[in-house]
């Protein structure tokens, strides 16, 4: 008889260690004292911290993963969408109607040229755009969830925070007790460093192969590689003295520090909120002043009648990365600025750009930019006030491997575990609850809108830009409602119509 070429032993000894791998408590490969936790040393939250934290990693990346696989089966249609096709054909009438009413019956230009055949025609194009990004995010999220779990295994951080120990230390005479800040700043330049790495690979798929390929890319890898340095540069001088400071804070604060970082959040925002537009956007696109024109004096005048003060109105190149369109406003106090890309310029008609800005404007004049800013402040407050409650918990830092007793666990590292485990399920309803909010006022800008006398021109306009974005045109109701910060199309061009119909009948 021959020899069975599995060693019985080898087996049992393979189970032993897979069993061994996951009795709790859980400890990672690598840990500052070399050796794993036992549950005598720790206690219930650092029991179940390190599996729980896995466990929660896994169960979000399945959910999410769900919803993708709804939403790809929806890029998989080939039907046009019924309730869709209804909705743009009501705009389509509409239009025509007032065309004829307009005597305009010549014109026949792309701008007016109804709007359902349009979309008809790009249907299959919009589908399989999104089915190539829905892939990748794929790919893409099981990497990233593959990643952090592996981290988490292996006590990346630990190991990580004492490589940069050692080389501060060696390089600069830096010793942890003494230098914690200055370590910490090795520590993000490393972890900095490793994730642009990593995710490189994946930007440069999704710029230059399927923005490519669907014809919305326009940079060269020269013009990508330059603004990927001047990110990381930028990075680096705001977020080296911005995370020097946060940490400074923390660690004189005494126990109410989370008021003085509240406080340091609030003024950071706002300094930030200043210098983006002024001194940080220029950097990576043009902004001209729009040239005059029957549209910039009908923006100004639109400003002016709902008291929004507008200083300055600009084009910006955004033609030179991509096709895809969009305006936007910024500024702080009394010197508020308008920004249109130049393909918006392109894609739609002037009456359609001051439907748009009206929306945008609504959601100033109904107080959602200042309620946003205020739901931020309110989202720094509750975290730091958490975190300040269990920023000495030596037990939850010693299950992620920083298990050394003689060396207190670094403030950026406390920082990281926080929000890493015991903020991260919060952090999850508290995204999704905003997106909720965040649609809910798209809504209430179009009413904004609608109450200008925009209503016909916003909703061909919403349609237009959908059709040149390549917009999902049949988007599954789950997916969109967890991830889409704005209503799918459909949804808005149907309140508006509502809208309007009671209008006629009022």
């Amino acid at each position: 008889m021959s020899k069975c070429p599995i060693d019985p032993q080898k087996v049992v000894e393979w189970m032993s260690d897979m069993n061994a791998m996951f009795e709790l408590p859980w400890s990672p490969r690598y840990s500052q004292t070399g050796e794993s936790m036992s549950a005598d040393d720790q206690s219930s939250m650092g029991y179940w911290a390190l599996a729980a934290t896995i466990a929660f990693t896994i169960v979000v990346f399945s959910f999410e993963g769900n919803l993708d696989a709804r939403q790809k089966d929806a890029y998989l249609q080939t039907t046009f969408p019924k309730q869709l096709e209804q909705t743009v054909s009501k705009i389509d009438e509409e239009r025509a109607t007032a065309k004829k009413e307009a005597k305009k019956e010549d014109e026949d230009d792309d701008a007016t040229k109804p709007l359902l055949p349009q979309m008809q025609s790009k249907f299959q194009n919009a589908q399989s755009y999104g089915l190539d990004k829905i892939n990748f995010g794929m790919i893409s999220s099981s990497f990233d969830t593959l990643q952090a779990v592996l981290m988490l295994i292996y006590g990346f951080l630990p190991y990580i925070w004492d490589l940069s120990v050692s080389i501060g230390t060696e390089r600069f005479g830096w010793t942890e007790k003494d230098n914690e800040i200055k370590i910490s700043l090795i520590f993000l330049l490393l972890t900095t460093l490793l994730g642009t790495v990593t995710s490189l690979p994946f930007e440069l798929y999704s710029t230059f192969q399927i923005e490519k390929k669907h014809g919305f890319n326009k940079m060269t890898l020269g013009l990508f590689f330059t603004d990927k340095l001047k990110s990381t540069v930028l990075t680096f001088l705001i977020g080296g003295p911005f995370v020097s400071l946060l940490l400074y804070i923390i660690k004189i604060g005494g126990p109410y520090f989370y008021i003085y970082v509240w406080g340091f959040m609030f003024v950071f925002s706002v300094f930030m909120m200043t210098i983006v537009p002024v001194f940080i956007m220029p950097l990576f696109n043009k902004y001209e002043p729009l040239e005059d024109s029957d549209l910039k004096r009908s923006i100004y005048a639109l400003a002016d009648k709902l008291k929004y003060p507008l200083t300055k109105l600009f084009v910006m190149d955004g033609s030179k990365r991509s096709s895809h369109s969009n305006a936007f406003m910024f500024g702080f106090g009394n010197n508020k600025r308008i920004v249109l890309f130049d393909t918006l310029l392109t894609q739609v008609r002037d009456e359609e750009i001051l439907a748009i800005l009206g929306h945008e404007l609504g959601h100033w004049k109904l107080g959602h930019t200042l309620s946003n800013f205020v739901i931020t402040q309110l989202y720094f407050g509750a975290a730091f006030y958490f975190f300040s409650l269990c920023y000495t918990s030596d037990e939850l830092f010693a299950a992620f491997g920083f298990n050394d007793s003689s060396r207190p666990t670094p403030t950026i590292i406390a920082l990281l575990l926080f929000f890493q485990t015991l903020w991260a399920p919060v952090d999850k309803v508290l995204s999704f609850l905003l997106t909720l909010f965040s649609r809910y006022n798209e809504f209430g800008a179009d009413r904004f809108s609608h109450g200008l006398g925009y209503s016909s021109q916003l909703q061909s306009g919403l349609v237009k830009i959908h059709l040149e974005n390549l917009g999902a045109m049949c988007p599954d109701p789950w997916y969109s409602m967890y991830h889409y910060s704005h209503p799918p199309l459909v949804e808005r061009l149907g309140a508006m119509m509502a809208l309007d119909n009671s209008k006629k009948q009022a």
